[in-house]
């Protein structure tokens, strides 16, 4: 950033000029020296160029989902103002197959009233909503996330406003240990199968779809060995703050 040149060349000449003093007291002419040999650049060696393609296709990776929200106003057109619950309400009741009595999730939806008033909070699975913008429109976006009982996964949802309605633009689930707001990039954690790492997805918003979609997916050794641990049922994820104000909800 031109803002920090300054600085730098600061630096740069004070760390000369320490040097300088540095070899003067020492007796140094200040010729230069020779630091041996260079290694000879090797190009990158293509293995196996006759190899035949995979026969199969790839695992087909869902990269963006959109979906307007029914039944919820947004005051003002301030996301803000909308109640994170009556949110969840309307996903649950927009897929029965997955919330109703034979869903997979079907404990969510019997949980959801300890979200009310008067409600036993230790027992609701919607988890702490936090707000900033992902679009880049300049205006807040609402992050979600809740318990997907009876399971230990956990629901990650993005919501945006556009034209004068709630639109969700991410959509995922998995057993998440941690999520994270960098910048406009949603990042998730979660457990590995092998013990001492753990997978990181990034989302980012894509202006052509209008939806955050995968960016990005690693692979990273993050302990000493120990065996990676999905959070129980009964279990709240950790909730981090993040920069900007905001914070990130453990999730995922």
């Amino acid at each position: 950033m031109p803002a920090r040149r300054p600085a730098r060349t600061a630096l740069a000449l004070a760390a000369v000029a320490l040097l300088s003093a540095t070899a003067t007291a020492c007796g140094d002419t200040g010729g230069l020296r020779g630091a041996g040999s260079t290694p000879t650049a090797v190009s990158p060696a293509k293995l196996w160029p006759d190899l035949r393609p995979a026969s199969s296709p790839a695992y087909p990776y869902q990269v963006a989902t959109r979906e307007a929200v029914k039944g919820v106003a947004v005051p003002g057109d301030d996301i803000r103002k909308v109640d994170p619950v009556d949110v969840v309400e309307a996903e649950l009741k927009a897929h029965p197959d997955d919330y109703g009595s034979k869903g997979a999730y079907h404990a969510t939806e019997q949980r959801m009233k300890e979200c009310r008033p008067g409600g036993d909070r230790a027992r609701c699975p919607l988890l702490k909503p936090y707000y900033r913008d992902l679009t880049g429109d300049g205006r807040a976006d609402l992050t979600l996330g809740f318990r997907l009982y009876p399971t230990n996964q956990t629901a990650v949802r993005v919501y945006t406003v556009e034209r004068h309605r709630l639109v969700q633009v991410l959509a995922d689930n998995d057993a998440i240990t941690g999520v994270e707001l960098a910048g406009r990039a949603l990042i998730e954690r979660s457990p590995a199968d092998i013990s001492g790492y753990e997978y990181r997805t990034t989302w980012v918003w894509d202006p052509g779809q209008r939806a955050m979609v995968f960016s990005s997916d690693e692979y990273l050794h993050v302990g000493d060995g120990r065996p990676s641990r999905t959070p129980s049922p009964s279990a709240s994820p950790s909730v981090s703050p993040g920069p900007s104000g905001s914070a990130s909800p453990g999730a995922r």
